[in-house]
């Protein structure tokens, strides 16, 4: 079957809002592959995740055609363009910076090798634990050795998960073993050249959202 999936060079700037509605997209189309879906159209996927229709195709046109008219979308062959999309047609290394129960957590959720990021170590200062594993048998490196670590093996992701006092440091750290890419749990506000993108994830933020809901009777305006 012809898809009509006609991808082309992106030539202008993605909104982050755009990439984050792709992970959903490819979620959403993981779900209808495993459920023997061959086709669904932007309608029928809107409808069945609560999704817009007409934003799922404003958001694939930044990338080219990829539905059929009068059939919608080959879910098999949209998801694999996503995948590609989202550089996630190869296996990414990602190293937890931070050996405490939050970074082991993460090096240890096995959701992250499921969708191709492989945790290929940790690194730490505390003595107790450099030399030592995580449950699931992920090495724990001290710190000092991460460039070199980076330089021979290759790191595309670091996850930060530090106490907040150490954070810009180890970040500089980070950034120094030549990582472009870090997924920040630490608190506090961090600096970074425009060459490396930096993502923030915080936990107490997002409580402190639920717990505003929750004091003004379930309704934050949202």
């Amino acid at each position: 079957m012809k898809t009509g999936n006609k991808r082309r060079p992106v030539t202008e700037q993605v909104p982050e809002l755009t990439t984050n509605r792709l992970s959903i997209y490819l979620r959403c189309l993981t779900r209808l592959e495993q459920a023997g879906v061959e086709t669904v159209s932007s309608k029928a996927l809107a409808e069945q995740f609560h999704l817009n229709a007409a934003q799922i195709r404003k958001d694939l046109a930044y990338f080219g055609e990829f539905g059929v008219r009068g059939v919608g979308y080959v879910v098999r062959d949209l998801r694999q363009q996503l995948r590609k999309i989202l550089g996630l047609d190869h296996r990414l290394k990602v190293v937890v910076l931070g050996a405490g129960k939050l970074g082991q957590a993460l090096a240890d959720y096995p959701g992250f090798g499921r969708e191709g990021f492989e945790i290929v170590a940790m690194f730490d200062t505390d003595p107790a634990k450099v030399g030592q594993h995580s449950r699931s048998g992920i090495p724990i490196l001290h710190s000092r050795t991460l460039r070199a670590f980076a330089t021979r093996t290759g790191i595309d992701i670091a996850v930060l998960a530090v106490p907040g006092e150490v954070a810009q440091e180890v970040l500089d750290l980070i950034v120094t073993a030549g990582v472009r890419a870090v997924l920040n749990f630490s608190p506090g506000s961090l600096r970074v050249s425009d060459a490396v993108k930096l993502k923030h994830v915080d936990l107490t933020v997002s409580l402190e959202g639920l717990s505003f809901f929750l004091a003004h009777g379930g309704e934050d305006g949202a």
